[in-house]
């Protein structure tokens, strides 16, 4: 099952998909009406025209939306990797360290007995 914010997202894009579906009808009726042999009906085609771009302003504005959010996307954010590998730098460093002061010791502890 996909988590709450990918699945309203899918939604979101279906519903765009839907939206763009409708627009592209909504211009067939409008060329079908343009190329009626009466005449197009002002009144129809406007409505047409004006729900058309309703839904072109929505399309934008959803997908605008959609696109901010998958770049605002950031899967390893929680990732602790970089954090655990620095520690463990840190760790061989202090253990490098040690080692050298350990040798140091034994070397001071030589000359103080040697003299």
């Amino acid at each position: 099952m996909l988590p709450q914010s990918q699945s309203s997202s899918l939604q979101r894009l279906n519903h765009v998909e839907q939206m763009i579906v409708r627009a592209v009808n909504l211009s067939g009726t409008v060329m079908e009406e343009l190329g009626n042999a009466t005449g197009p009906r002002t009144e129809g085609v406007a409505g047409h025209c004006r729900e058309f771009m309703l839904a072109m302003k929505e399309i934008q504005t959803t997908l605008r939306e959609e696109i901010k959010s998958a770049c605002e996307y950031r899967p390893f954010e929680k990732c602790d990797y970089s954090a655990r590998i620095a520690n463990e730098i840190c760790c061989k460093k202090v253990e490098y360290v040690l080692e050298k002061l350990d040798a140091m010791q034994k070397n001071i502890e030589e000359c103080s007995t040697t003299s």
